[in-house]
């Protein structure tokens, strides 16, 4: 009589998921990973938020800017309008930003108490003003003054005391490019498209780490020169398929960017924005294309 193993589907469907997370079909999983870092974004942003007391504090890029009672930044939609006030945030796009609640809320240093007010949301909550213009926070600003939701969909900035957009107080260090994505492409003469962060840096590759498993080999020492590019937004990227983004979680619990579970670094060697002097280091690290793959 033939025998049969009995393989539990469990196991089955968890070791078919983990073949297919970064090979040939390493876009899919992107998806759905990011989507699933979104979705515990959004569940956690997802309830108004409490104002407090307000303070100011000066950002070395934005100027003075506006944050709550704990620290967050606090942000103004383009969309919204301040005479009359409205707000016109609400759904998924109030999960992503949630609305700082009025009860409560006290004017700090520096700022004018008149300029405080609130507007009644279609829930019915009271949502505060400032110059007419209501306030959110981000639900991806994770640790008190972030500015991650700056310039989000060129519709989303952080509040001044007097109400207008921290942008417009900005300071950009020299030779700093203006109001980057905080992920897209530029056209290199050698290398053709490669890739840069927010701040204009060039983005780079580590031919000793690996996407599948995905994982940094850069540690320690390597850690000195070579600095981690942070998570972005997939709704602030240009040239670059948002399903290519995935995070990574570094051993000290840190998301690190990759581009086709290929984890991405900036390089302190470059010095201004389009540097390219990391290219070629050690014969290890390179330039990286749209799609992920070493522009040599």
């Amino acid at each position: 009589m033939r025998k049969f193993s009995y393989v539990p589907v469990a196991f089955t469907v968890a070791a078919v998921m983990l073949t297919a997370a970064c090979g040939s079909s390493r876009g899919t999983e992107a998806t759905t990973t990011g989507s699933a870092e979104r979705a515990v974004s959004t569940n956690n942003g997802a309830q108004p938020s409490q104002a407090g007391r307000l303070s100011v504090w000066k950002s070395e890029k934005l100027g003075q800017v506006v944050t709550d009672g704990a620290g967050f930044t606090l942000y103004r939609f383009d969309k919204d309008t301040a005479k009359p006030p409205a707000s016109n945030c609400t759904g998924d796009c109030a999960a992503s930003w949630p609305p700082v609640l009025a009860d409560g809320a006290k004017a700090g240093r520096g700022m004018d108490p008149g300029l405080l007010g609130s507007v009644k949301r279609a829930d019915g909550t009271k949502q505060l003003t400032l110059a007419g213009w209501p306030l959110y926070r981000y639900a991806e600003d994770t640790a008190p003054r972030q500015t991650r939701g700056q310039g989000v969909g060129g519709t989303w900035f952080a509040a001044a005391p007097d109400g207008t957009k921290a942008k417009a107080q900005a300071q950009e260090a020299p030779g700093e490019p203006n109001d980057l994505p905080a992920l897209s492409t530029v056209d290199d003469k050698e290398r053709g498209t490669i890739v840069r962060d927010g701040k204009g840096r060039t983005l780079y590759r580590f031919t000793k780490d690996t996407a599948w498993p995905m994982k940094s080999n850069c540690e320690g020492a390597c850690l000195e020169k070579w600095k981690p590019a942070e998570l972005v937004d997939k709704k602030n990227i240009k040239g670059i398929d948002p399903k290519l983004i995935i995070p990574y979680t570094r051993p000290d619990g840190t998301k690190q960017l990759t581009i086709d579970c290929w984890p991405l670094y900036w390089y302190t060697g470059d010095k201004k924005p389009g540097d390219t002097n990391g290219q070629g280091v050690n014969g290890t690290w390179f330039t990286v294309r749209p799609d992920g793959k070493l522009a040599k």
